[in-house]
């Protein structure tokens, strides 16, 4: 804390009182503890520094920090002087200069009086900002269930501390200086070497861009690869990560309807809203967990290359297969395809890692580098070199083979779990891969928003399918369920309490009229053929 401006701040504000310079201390500390911008636990400066820092007589300092002792708002110990716990003054802006910004100072004020707090103000936020999408609260990412987190408690994590500790013994003087925004090129090059491997993904290490993450990765393609006003296709359901970043390129956004077999596109899409990026999971397509078919996928690439389309393939968990034989990347299929490559290290490890890459075509990789020399952030070497070691070792595709075996169990228990519980009203899609899968209601008048909502109540997280449509609306209604983190003998016993909610739901869906579902003819909610 700097005192000096604190207390600077507070005389220019309140120099007509013309109080002496004890008081003046006082109670410009009382005011900073009072309105939180000292909060409670702070340790004041020793007596004899702030006189310094303040050119007063030590006194001065003893006299104010007795007043606020006495009023109980520090305490004293060998150590020092702490702010003690109390309540906020009402009608104070709350701590910290940050909060004064949310806060209209009233005219004529002094001591506070006339502070009220107001609304963020619109003026000056972009019509993007505005429409943005509700982002979860940390209380919708807890609970068994929540999607998209592995299972923690089974990382490596005293192997992961070896690690970096040995690359930050390794690292250079100039390795301290802003680092190469392409990423490091051991890790670059580890990650070429581990996705021609294990995807099929034809790359060279220059074509690799380390990223923060699947975010930073689709904010990244779609500033450098669209213009504003240009369309992007995104699945319906997808993924609102893809929604956000587009919105925030200012793109066109298009949804196109997923079927049992993925991404659906139809020949009047091609010719009424021609993209110029396409963006899909196709290993597992988030929320509904369809595979895109192999069939699907070349005429998806050749129609793209036709259309002077960009894929955007996201391949956030396709380390997890857990039938069938692994399925090659669409990058891999066809010589030159047009597509950009996805992946994160928040699913294989862990979401605070904040890895991610983009495998770009080889005729792109220049004109990337340049874009990432103006913008990308440089550093976090360490932890780069220390996962460039995990994938070279082998130590990788260990722990990836754990967690396959670990996620299948699980999502064993929990599809025998959902059948034997709600096999009468919702379907299983999607337990062919990854860490979710979705439940499809029979009915889909039954309102899963609700169903979320009091699942929450009962320590369940769960994402409704229906808010996560790309297109006014969409067919799916359910739920999407993670597993990852839930132990397989607890799958019973939580199901059975989601199961309870859902058959009330249906109930009640079935008591209010007994019409057709777009489910139940087959068609989807814009009126077109499911295929």
């Amino acid at each position: 804390m700097d005192f000096s401006l604190l207390v600077n701040g507070y005389e220019e504000q309140h120099r007509h009182r013309n109080w002496p310079r004890q008081r003046m201390l006082h109670e410009c500390l009382r005011a900073a503890i009072r309105n939180g911008t000292l909060a409670a636990g702070t340790r004041l400066a020793a007596s004899r520094a702030l006189a310094e820092e303040l050119g007063v007589a030590r006194n001065t300092v003893l006299y104010a920090y007795e007043q606020l002792a006495s009023e109980g708002l520090v305490t004293s110990d060998r150590r020092g002087t702490v702010v003690a716990s109390v309540a906020p003054e009402p009608g104070t802006a709350g701590a910290g200069a940050g909060r004064a910004a949310r806060s209209v100072r009233g005219a004529g004020s002094g001591d506070g009086a006339g502070v009220r707090d107001v609304a963020p103000p619109s003026v000056g936020l972009s019509q993007r900002v505005r429409h943005l999408r509700a982002v979860p609260g940390p209380a919708d990412r807890m609970g068994a269930f929540v999607p998209g987190v592995p299972a923690l408690e089974q990382f490596p994590m005293a192997l992961w501390r070896r690690l970096l500790e040995r690359a930050l013994r390794s690292m250079t003087v100039v390795q301290l200086n802003y680092g190469d925004t392409a990423g490091e090129p051991l890790l670059r090059a580890a990650i070429a070497d581990h996705l021609r491997a294990s995807r099929g993904v034809v790359c060279e290490a220059s074509q690799v861009f380390i990223t923060d993450g699947t975010q930073s990765s689709l904010d990244l393609c779609m500033r450098a690869l669209a213009d504003e006003g240009d369309a992007i296709w995104i699945e319906n359901p997808g993924y609102g990560g893809a929604m956000a970043a587009a919105r925030a390129a200012g793109l066109a956004v298009h949804g196109i309807d997923v079927d049992d077999d993925g991404m659906a596109p139809q020949a009047e899409d091609w010719l009424l809203r021609p993209p110029r990026l396409i963006y899909t999971t196709p290993s597992h397509q988030y929320p509904v967990g369809s595979v895109l078919s192999l069939r699907r996928r070349l005429a998806l690439i050749e129609a793209a290359r036709a259309a002077g389309a960009l894929i955007i393939e996201d391949d956030y968990d396709s380390e997890f297969r857990h039938d069938g034989a692994p399925l090659h990347a669409m990058q891999g299929l066809a010589p030159d395809a047009p597509v950009l490559y996805l992946g994160t290290f928040s699913k294989t490890m862990f979401p605070s890692l904040r890895i991610g890459f983009v495998v770009v075509p080889a005729a792109l990789a220049e004109p990337f580098a340049q874009m990432r020399e103006q913008s990308a952030p440089r550093g976090r070497v360490a932890e780069q070199l220390a996962l460039a070691e995990f994938l070279r070792s082998g130590q990788f595709l260990v722990h990836l083979r754990r967690m396959r075996r670990l996620y299948r169990q699980r999502r064993d228990a929990l599809v025998a779990a959902l059948e034997q519980h709600l096999g009468s009203v919702a379907t299983v899609h999607g337990g062919s891969a990854g860490m979710h899968l979705s439940l499809r209601f029979k009915d889909a008048r039954i309102d899963d928003v609700a169903v979320v909502e009091q699942a929450q109540e009962h320590g369940i997280a769960v994402n409704a399918l229906s808010t996560h449509a790309t297109r006014g609306d969409s067919e799916w209604r359910g739920l999407m369920l993670g597993y990852a983190q839930v132990p397989a003998e607890q799958m019973e016993g939580l199901v059975k309490q989601l199961a309870a909610l859902i058959h009330l739901a249906a109930y009640a869906a079935n008591r209010s009229g007994s019409i057709k579902t777009p489910y139940q003819h087959g068609r989807t909610s814009s009126g077109r053929s499911r295929r």
